[in-house]
C-alpha cells in the first residue's frame, strides 16, 4: 500500500490520547508581568493531565522547568512528563501544534504542519511556527509530517466530530492576512482535502469581545460524542454580545448531521464580564480540554456559573472526571485552557 492509497480521519478530541503538548511561558513572552502566576497555572494543568496521560513540554529552559514541576508533582507524574528544549514566541500550543490525522485501516499517523502567523500577523510567530518541527525532530511523537506551510490554519479554528464533519467559523477563516486571495469556496475545498473531511460546517456568529483570534470555534462551540454540540449561550440581554450569541444558537438549531438528524445541543453559560483595565477579556467555558478519563474545565471565580459549566460538560462527557482549572491568568492574554494545549492520539507514541 502506498502513501497515496491510505485514507485518513481527523479524530475527535475524545479519541484515546498519548499526550498533551504545552509550550512553556518565559520572561521573553507577553506573560512577563505575571510570569509566576501563569507558570503556576501551567503547573496546575500538568499536574492534572499527568495523572491520566503523558505531557510533552516545549521549553526554553529544560532544567528550570523540570525543577519547578518537581516541586509539585510526584515521581509517577514526573515519569509521564517529557521536556524538550525549544525556543518560542508565546505559549498557544493549540494554534502552533501539529494537527493529527489517523489512518482508517493501517499506516502511520499524519502530522499536518500548517503555517502559524500570529492570528493574521497580529503578533510575532516565527519561533512558534517551527516548534512542532523541533519537537518532532527530537522524537517527541511519531508519525509522518505533511507540509502545509503555504496555508494558515490554527488548531483552535477547527473542531472535528471524528466522522467526517469539521466545524469552523467564517469570522476566523475569512479574516485578513491569513489566506487571501482565496475566497470561502476555495478555502473550503482546501480544508476538505487537507483534513480529509466529508464536509465543512461554517458558523457565522458568536465572536467574543476581546478575542484576538477573529473567532476561533473552540471559544464558542465544541463537539462531543453522540452528535452533541456544546455551545456558549447568553442570558443577559444587556450584554453587547447577546444578540450575536442568540444568532449563533439559532444557526446551531438549523444544523443537521450527515444522517440528516438535528444535533443534541448543550448550552454553557456565558461568564459574567471580566476586565483588565478597560478591556473586556474573552472568558468562555467552551475552552475546555478533553483528556483520557477527564475534562479540564476553565473556572473564573464565579462559583454559580463555574458549577453550572462543569455540570454541562459532565453531561456531554459522562464517565469522565471534571477538573476545574483557574483560567483567570490565562485570559489576561486572551486565551484559556484549550488554547494552551494540543493533544496527540495514542498512535503517536514514539518508538
Amino acid at each position: 500500500m502506498t502513501k497515496e492509497d491510505i485514507s485518513y480521519i481527523f479524530p475527535p478530541e475524545w479519541h484515546e490520547q498519548y499526550c498533551v503538548q504545552l509550550t512553556w511561558p518565559h520572561a521573553g513572552t507577553d506573560w512577563k508581568p505575571y510570569l509566576e502566576d501563569i507558570v503556576a497555572t501551567c503547573v496546575e494543568m500538568v499536574s492534572a493531565i499527568s495523572r491520566y496521560e503523558s505531557v510533552v513540554i516545549a521549553t526554553q529552559d529544560v532544567g528550570a522547568t523540570r525543577l519547578r514541576l518537581e516541586q509539585s508533582l510526584d515521581a509517577g507524574q514526573m515519569s509521564r512528563v517529557h521536556l524538550f528544549a525549544c525556543r518560542n514566541d508565546d505559549t498557544w500550543a493549540r494554534d502552533h501544534g501539529f494537527i493529527t490525522l489517523l489512518p482508517v485501516e493501517e499506516g502511520e499517523p499524519l502530522l499536518l504542519d500548517f503555517r502559524f502567523n500570529g492570528w493574521g500577523e497580529k503578533f510575532c510567530a516565527d519561533l512558534d511556527n517551527v516548534v512542532s518541527r523541533t519537537l518532532f525532530a527530537a522524537g517527541a511523537f511519531c508519525g509522518r509530517v505533511e507540509d502545509h506551510n503555504d496555508f494558515v490554519l490554527e488548531g483552535g479554528a477547527i473542531e472535528s466530530d471524528g466522522r467526517g464533519t469539521v466545524f469552523t467559523t467564517s469570522g476566523c477563516l475569512l479574516a485578513p492576512h491569513r489566506n487571501q486571495p482565496l475566497d470561502r469556496d476555495a478555502i473550503e475545498q482546501r480544508l476538505k482535502a487537507m483534513l480529509r473531511a466529508k464536509r465543512i460546517v461554517w458558523l457565522d456568529y458568536g465572536q467574543l469581545i476581546g478575542d484576538d483570534t477573529d473567532g476561533h470555534i473552540d471559544t464558542i462551540v465544541r463537539t462531543a460524542p453522540y452528535d452533541t454540540l456544546v455551545y456558549v449561550g447568553s442570558g443577559d440581554e444587556d450584554d453587547p454580545q447577546h444578540d450575536d450569541f442568540c444568532a449563533l444558537e439559532r444557526q446551531l438549531r438549523t444544523l443537521r448531521t450527515l444522517d440528516g438528524k438535528p444535533y443534541r445541543l448543550l448550552r454553557l453559560p456565558m461568564p459574567r464580564p471580566i476586565y483588565d483595565g478597560d478591556d473586556r477579556l474573552p472568558a468562555t467555558y467552551a475552552n475546555f480540554l478533553v483528556i483520557n478519563g477527564a475534562v479540564l474545565v476553565p473556572q473564573y471565580d464565579q462559583p454559580d456559573l463555574d458549577r453550572e459549566a462543569m455540570l454541562v460538560v459532565k453531561e456531554a462527557f459522562p464517565g469522565r472526571q471534571m477538573i476545574g482549572i483557574d483560567a483567570r491568568t490565562i485570559i489576561r492574554q486572551h486565551g484559556s485552557v484549550h488554547c494552551m494545549t494540543m493533544q496527540f492520539p495514542t498512535e503517536c507514541v514514539p518508538d
